[in-house]
């Protein structure tokens, strides 16, 4: 009987847990998108070889 009793409540707990989760995982998708450069305003990397001519 005592393992009844506290699965109700160590499944309340596990619906909470997973609750804030998936809190947790869409803000982190929202910031993540809030953060997002679109591709139009990216520019082509050109690597910097200055740095060879100063050091031989």
């Amino acid at each position: 009987m005592d393992g009844t009793g506290s699965d109700p409540a160590q499944s309340r707990s596990e619906q909470a847990e997973a609750a804030e989760r998936e809190a947790a995982r869409r803000r982190l998708l929202e910031q993540a998108e809030a953060d997002r450069v679109p591709v139009d305003d990216t520019t082509r990397a050109v690597p910097d070889r200055r740095w060879r001519r100063d050091h031989p």
